[in-house]
């Protein structure tokens, strides 16, 4: 759990972000221009020295919705163990945001992966293509509006057998 002060010290830098609270979780939503900026205070102020994961939600034709794209950063304070959610949310046609790749080494591979899957483009990533789907794949899957049979790329995939590797 977050403490008050934490989120206290947050709103005070970045008055935009809102805070809620579900299930003992303390979650935040910060607008897209200022996430980068909110995650490195997060980081550097604020002790939260570990990025858990970053995720992305498909909110497609959800009512209610910010944004088609939701993406979710979880981040640990080690030295107090509070915990908290941030999400952001970000809109087609080319959904982009900045890397956090500076300041946690470990999104690389995060942000590789909610790229090839979800499309979510990550500005100034070092090293952005896919990690999960072969090169070949031109669609990301984990987009809502992507077909549950696909759409027919499997003979584009490379063909290895065990004697070749």
């Amino acid at each position: 759990m977050t403490n008050q002060a934490t989120i206290d010290r947050l709103l005070a830098a970045f008055p935009a972000v809102e805070p809620s609270e579900f299930r003992g979780q303390t979650r935040t939503v910060v607008p897209r221009e200022s996430v980068f900026d909110a995650l490195a205070f997060l980081k550097g102020d604020l002790g939260f020295d570990m990025l858990i994961d970053v995720t992305c939600v498909d909110y497609l034709a959800y009512r209610g919705a910010r944004g088609r794209f939701g993406l979710v950063y979880l981040l640990l304070n080690t030295g107090s163990g509070e915990r908290l959610v941030v999400r952001t949310f970000v809109d087609d046609p080319e959904p982009t945001v900045p890397s956090v790749v500076p300041l946690w080494e470990g999104a690389n591979w995060l942000e590789r992966e909610v790229w090839d899957l979800f499309g979510m483009r990550f500005e100034g990533h070092p090293d952005l293509r896919r990690i999960v789907l072969p090169e070949e794949f031109t669609a990301h899957p984990l987009r809502k509006d992507y077909p549950l049979q696909g759409r027919g790329e499997r003979h584009n995939f490379p063909v290895i057998t065990r004697a070749e590797g």
